[in-house]
This record gives structure tokens, sequence and C-alpha cells, in this order.
């Protein structure tokens, strides 16, 4: 009678085609997902301009909101040859507005272009 040293042997791993699929799968997906990731922070177009000299200062008027003014009157009265949507648009964002009401007496920056 011979007696095995060493324990049971061990048979090599064997993977279903469903165990290979997830094993090298998924770190790929992951890898895919990370790559797609970084190069959108990368190309990004977030900066406004190449260099200083390329920013322009944006033209414009002040204005007082007289009693039953909107914004949307007084973009027709300024602009009137511009979209009045991009008009009011320019106006709450030069103005740093949180909502579209304006309140007689309230000066306002409006562009001219």
């Amino acid at each position: 009678m011979s007696a095995k040293s060493g324990g049971p042997s061990a048979s090599p791993l064997r993977l279903t085609r469903r165990g290979q699929i997830v094993l090298i799968g998924v770190p790929l997906v992951l890898l895919a997902v990370l790559l797609v990731s970084l190069s959108g922070l990368f190309n990004s177009p977030a900066k406004a301009s190449d260099s200083a000299a390329d920013l322009a200062v944006t033209p414009t008027v002040t204005v007082t909101v007289q009693a039953g003014q909107s914004l949307w009157s007084i973009a027709g009265a300024v602009a009137p040859d511009r979209d009045a949507r991009d008009v009011v648009a320019d106006i709450v964002q030069l103005n740093n507005l949180s909502a579209g009401a304006v309140l007689p007496g309230q000066q306002l920056f409006v562009p001219t272009r």
C-alpha cells in the first residue's frame, strides 16, 4: 500500500463559455467606460477662449423695468431684429436672474448686439 503525499490532486480550472465571457467581457466593458469618460473629460468644449485677446465685452445698456413690463417686452423693444428667446436668455444670464419675473424699478443689463 502506498500513500500519496501532498493531498488530493487539483484538476485544472475549467471555465464554461459563460464564465469566459464574464471573466473577459466585464473588464473590457469597464475599460471602455473608463476610456469614454476620460475622452469626454479631455475633449470637453468648456473653455471660453484660447487667449485673453479673443475675449470681447458684451455691449449692454441699462434698462429700468416699468410697471407692466416683462422680460419679453423688454427684449422685443431693445432688439426687435433678434429672436426674443435669445435676448431673454441673454438678459437672464447677464443679470443672474433665477426666475423670469422682474419687478418695477429693477435695473437690468440688456445686450445691444
